[in-house]
């Protein structure tokens, strides 16, 4: 067995490949960017080294400089973790020859099914069902058109090397396939240093399931059931589970021993994952296989009790499976919601600053409960422009589908984040959604049911009925201390009233208060609802009583009331006297100013190129410019026709958000 590994990467699947490593003994070796020389991953490890610039390109990517760590360290194998140089064959041949052990499978299994275009002519040789496509190189957009029209749209332009969601477009016509494959190509040089293109048939309604599998050395293969990774935005995963609540015993069973073969076919030896898409009938057809870890990993080992990080040192270091396919159990259900520095309410772009705040719920585990969370990021701490926008991976565990929805709802609840855009509310909206509970789902969920984008979830009136009647309590507490503070009066009960008047957007609610020592009886119409809890002003977070039931609330103060965060809603409460609420109704409303005729950078990021002129007639839907931000280019296009009058920004311009990009007349 190893005595140190190093650990080519950064964030949170370096701090998770650390903790398996300290579980078994080994030292570790973390190595970091400019960027990154107070990051978690750097302080877990045992020892780190500085190999670079912040950008990856520069650092992360460059091979030399990752092998000159190991040489400085006396590291005797590698974990890649995923991304970066994970599926890079010339990464794990230069390790070969410096006689260090890749923690992966052998270089040929990575020539043959890490590049996407080679994986599909051999699942096509070995008789895999495969989605229809063009597996050859692709030289330039006009091709890429040709090919898409002869193909039939709609298509997915895909990049050979790309993995994570980089490198992928949906095109619906010529025009977006001449544009996709472009920011493909892009995309795939940036993130990968492979600029290679393929393109597929689009599968309209497809799920997204995929298969764990793990070999050895000694020829021996399992697979670990599937995950299913249908709630995907921009190809990108966004919440996964195991098991998949689609398939069937019969169809998981195929699925994981076509898995098997496909993998031993290639002589595979590690921990790899074979994705396939399935359609309503549960006709499966092989995608690609990525022959490293996932980033969805956690669910599986939740399911299964086995550590698949530790199986991968085991393998590498020339250890024989332990585990027969008739030892692995499946064992209850398991969530992951991934959290990105993503803020929703402006569609999804990407959020970089300070972590002002950044407190996960406890972890635990129990019989009937598991809760995780796999982050490389602490309170304090800065989310940066050049890497993927990933904070942490929240994991529930329990028995039931049902009970890990309710788990990770509560643990989503109790997660706060502050200083920068994230998508905590988006994540707590679709653990509440009834197609996502029902588990009727497809990876085109996110644009079926937030078509417009997200601007927040909609609360029943029951669930408006008891926020309404928690914030009333709080704020009489909130009023006895300040009675108390001030010193007006001793007997405080005289100075805060009884009846209130709870505000929540357009909707009034009525309530009286009849409090005690251990909570308030509070009176809402014709209901009574009996609230407890040790809240006390100031704090942000309240684990509120309600009727027995217990409810999560970050709570942020507002003149007259609270800023309330629960369930994906995100209100603003305000809790007056009858009279003050009466009177409220004639305030006015604060008018946003008009950027109707500017477009502003909606993220931190770097402009890639102008496509427009001042003087230039512009029509809806036109490409103004580029900006890319955490390894994806991002087209801003033209809401309505207009003229440019002014450029403020051109290529090679790093602009901060709403910063002026152009002008128009």
């Amino acid at each position: 067995m190893f005595d140190k590994i190093l650990i080519a990467n950064r964030g949170e699947i370096a701090c998770r490949v650390i903790k398996s490593a300290q579980k078994m003994g080994i030292k570790t070796v973390a190595i970091y960017s400019d960027a990154d020389k107070n990051a978690l991953h750097v302080k877990m490890a045992d020892e780190a080294v500085h190999i670079g610039p912040a950008p990856a390109n520069q650092s992360y990517i460059v091979i030399e400089k990752v092998l000159e760590a190991v040489r400085q360290t006396g590291a005797q194998a590698v974990h890649p973790g995923y991304g970066f140089l994970s599926e890079n064959a010339k990464f794990a041949e230069a390790l070969k020859a410096e006689g260090v052990t890749f923690i992966g499978p052998p270089v040929g299994a990575i020539e043959a099914m890490g590049d996407k275009i080679t994986s599909k002519k051999l699942a096509q040789d070995a008789n895999v069902s495969t989605v229809p496509g063009y597996m050859g190189l692709i030289e330039n957009a006009d091709e890429a058109v040709k090919i898409s029209s002869e193909i039939g749209y709609p298509v997915m332009i895909k990049a050979s090397a790309g993995g994570g969601g980089k490198g992928m477009r949906v095109a619906y016509n010529d025009a977006e396939a001449r544009e996709g494959f472009q920011s493909s190509k892009n995309e795939a040089a940036s993130s990968f240093g492979d600029d290679r293109i393929f393109i597929e048939k689009f599968v309209t309604q497809p799920r997204h399931i995929e298969i764990q599998v793990l070999c050895d050395t000694h020829g021996n293969g399992i697979y670990l059931q599937e995950r299913e990774c249908s709630i995907q935005r921009r190809n990108q995963k966004v919440i996964e589970e195991a098991p998949s609540p689609f398939l069937d015993a019969a169809t998981r069973k195929a699925m994981g021993e076509q898995a098997v073969a496909l993998a031993q076919a290639v002589d595979y030896a590690s921990a790899g994952t074979v994705e396939f898409i399935v359609d309503g009938d549960r006709n499966f057809y092989f995608l690609e296989m990525n022959t490293r870890l996932q980033v969805e990993h956690p669910v599986t080992e939740l399911i299964t009790g086995i550590d698949l990080v530790e199986q991968m040192i085991n393998i590498a270091a020339g250890a024989p499976l332990g585990i027969k396919q008739e030892d692995v159990q499946m064992n209850g259900w398991a969530m992951e919601s991934r959290l990105y520095a993503e803020d929703p309410y402006r569609n999804f772009l990407p959020s970089i600053g300070r972590l002002s705040k950044y407190r996960p719920p406890a972890e635990s585990v129990s019989d009937t409960r598991v809760v995780r969370n796999d982050t490389g990021v602490f309170e304090g701490g800065e989310i940066s422009m050049y890497y993927d926008p990933m904070i942490a991976k929240l994991c529930t565990w329990a028995p039931t589908r049902a009970e890990a929805i309710d788990h990770m709802s509560d643990a989503l609840d109790a997660f706060e984040i502050e200083g920068i855009g994230h998508n905590l509310p988006f994540l707590s909206a679709v653990m509440d959604h009834p197609r996502f509970v029902s588990g009727n789902i497809t990876t085109a969920f996110i644009e079926e049911e937030y078509p417009d984008g997200f601007e927040g979830a909609l609360l029943s009136d029951a669930q408006l009925r008891k926020i309404a009647a928690a914030s009333a309590a709080m704020y009489r507490v909130a009023e006895i201390r300040r009675t108390r503070i001030s010193g007006r009066m001793d007997n405080h009960e005289r100075i805060v009233g009884t009846d209130w008047v709870v505000q929540i957007g357009d909707q009034d609610f009525p309530v009286s208060i009849d409090a005690d020592k251990t909570g308030s009886n509070v009176t809402l119409g014709d209901q009574v609802m009996r609230i407890e809890s040790d809240w006390v002003p100031g704090q942000t977070l309240a684990v509120v009583t309600i009727d027995d039931a217990k409810v999560t609330l970050k709570v942020g103060k507002v003149a007259g009331g609270f800023r309330i965060r629960n369930r994906g809603a995100d209100l603003t409460v305000y809790v007056r006297s009858p009279r003050a609420a009466e009177l409220s109704k004639y305030m006015l409303e604060k008018v946003p100013a008009d950027t109707s005729k500017l477009l502003l950078c909606p993220m931190p990021g770097l402009i890639v190129g102008v496509d427009v002129a001042v003087g230039d007639e512009i029509q809806e839907g036109q490409t103004l410019c580029t900006v890319e931000a955490m390894k994806m280019e991002n087209i801003l296009r033209a809401e309505r026709k207009g003229v440019v009058s002014k450029i403020n920004a051109s290529a090679g311009d790093s602009l901060a958000v709403d910063e002026v990009i152009m002008e128009f007349e």
